[in-house]
């Protein structure tokens, strides 16, 4: 079983290959940067947005603006904050003009995010909103029907509790979802204080995943690597 720190450092080498990937020629073309995830990285409790929107692209941080303030207010709430945590989204680059995801782009970028799962190890993972919880859950189910409603997954290679809610971003225009969302939140102790749910045994011969090496363009402009990743995102603090 790989330590702690190896574990981060594999997180590191996956945020450097996601800060190169070309999967999706539109996405690549139009953002700003890619945002990977930002907060703790041994984190219990992990939640999975959609995509980033414009402030995120800019900053490379995940749920920076209205929505993030709004995320930051429910963690307060039941005793969290964001340094408690690890986020991110199904997508790590923004759709242009914040449209939605699309399949292909899905499919190209969920080996990040099964990575991200493997690797931080949380017990309860959050989908906020529909796209991330039929991603994760597999089936095309509504949030409506199935909001605040824990469940045990496997995620990857990893069982969890998988509890969905609401997007907060659309809790900020609709008062009824924001009080379904504030009740929500507040059963989030109570399953962290669950045991761990059994792991599926792993075959001996299986490989690891792997993510998809990113396409590279022909003679592209060299690029400095940093010493380090910025800690904003990968949380190793």
């Amino acid at each position: 079983m790989a330590t702690k720190e190896e574990r981060r450092a594999e997180l590191t080498a996956v945020y450097r290959q996601a800060r190169a990937c070309t999967y999706c020629p539109e996405l690549a073309s139009t953002r700003t940067q890619v945002v990977f995830g930002s907060g703790n990285a041994d984190a219990d409790l992990m939640f999975v947005g959609e995509a980033p929107g414009a402030r995120e692209d800019e900053q490379g941080i995940p749920f920076v603006g209205a929505a993030g303030k709004l995320l930051g207010e429910l963690l307060a709430e039941v005793g969290l904050d964001r340094t408690d945590v690890f986020i991110c989204n199904v997508l790590k680059c923004r759709p242009p003009g914040n449209r939605d995801p699309l399949p292909g782009e899905i499919e190209n970028c969920q080996a990040y995010l099964m990575r991200q799962v493997e690797l931080i190890q949380p017990r309860v993972i959050c989908t906020l909103g529909n796209f991330a919880m039929k991603l994760l859950r597999g089936e095309p189910t509504g949030i409506s029907r199935l909001h605040g409603q824990a469940e045990i997954r496997v995620i990857g290679e990893r069982a969890v509790r998988l509890y969905p809610l609401f997007h907060p971003a659309a809790a900020l225009y609709t008062r009824s979802l924001l009080d379904t969302l504030r009740a929500d939140f507040a059963r989030l102790p109570g399953l962290l204080e669950l045991p761990i749910p059994e792991q599926p045994e792993r075959a001996e011969a299986e490989p690891e995943p792997v993510v998809p090496e990113p396409e590279v363009a022909a003679e592209p402009e060299p690029e400095p690597e940093p010493e380090s990743p910025d800690h904003r995102q990968l949380g190793l603090f």
